[in-house]
């Protein structure tokens, strides 16, 4: 599925996220559900989808976790790579992205965009890399912030469980679904007060292996 939009921004997703990046964008904290999910999961291969400044893969590095991140932004993945974790960091563009490279974990966390791209044609490439007992994890903005008056700007399309699990089209002979649920995060308005943000997880299991 290409991501569309009402008024679509002209730019390329390289140039739009060169220019999102151009300032440092996040915390530096890894994503909280990520956390909460991976916890408990054995240590493998690791391939983060949309790294951009590469906290979640330096959190899934510390843990053991043999992490490569990947990002359309160089300005983003040179941020990651100066973190000096052991985590491995790729500028790629995944609308042309192959890998014969088999994965325990593959994350996307709100790999989103205004501007069109083919994400779950990214998404269900990188599906194709999970080795068997592996898993995928997507985790992605279901409903806009209530502070923001452009449902569109900067975050993209939101999806529920179930929008993500259709547009993975993956083989329910091959695949079990662990996760599928909309989740509330409680966070910080830009004005300081108290905010609860809609997120939608869907955690997914390539049978066999471990």
């Amino acid at each position: 599925m290409t991501e569309t939009h009402g008024e679509q921004d002209s730019r390329t997703p390289a140039a739009y996220w060169e220019e999102r990046y151009a300032d440092r964008l996040w915390s530096g904290e890894p994503n909280r559900t990520l956390v909460d999910v991976v916890s408990g999961l054995k240590p493998g291969r690791a391939l983060d989808l949309g790294c951009g400044e590469g906290a979640d893969a330096i959190w899934l590095a510390k843990r053991g976790w043999d992490a490569t991140g990947l990002d359309i932004s160089a300005t983003a993945i040179a941020r990651a790579r100066s973190a000096g974790s052991s985590a491995t960091f790729e500028t790629v563009d995944l609308a042309d992205w192959h890998t014969a490279s088999a994965y325990d974990l593959v994350t996307a966390c709100f790999f989103q965009s205004p501007v069109p791209l083919d994400r779950a044609g990214a998404l269900r490439t990188a599906a194709q890399r999970v080795a068997p007992g592996g898993r995928l994890l997507v985790i992605s903005h279901g409903a806009p912030p209530p502070w923001s008056s452009h449902a569109h700007a900067h975050w993209g399309i939101f999806f529920t469980p179930d929008d993500e699990l259709t547009a993975l089209a993956l083989d329910p002979h091959e695949w079990a679904v662990e996760i599928a649920e909309a989740r509330t995060r409680e966070v910080t308005a830009p004005d300081g007060t108290p905010a609860a943000l809609d997120d939608t997880v869907v955690l997914v299991r390539r049978i066999g292996g471990r």
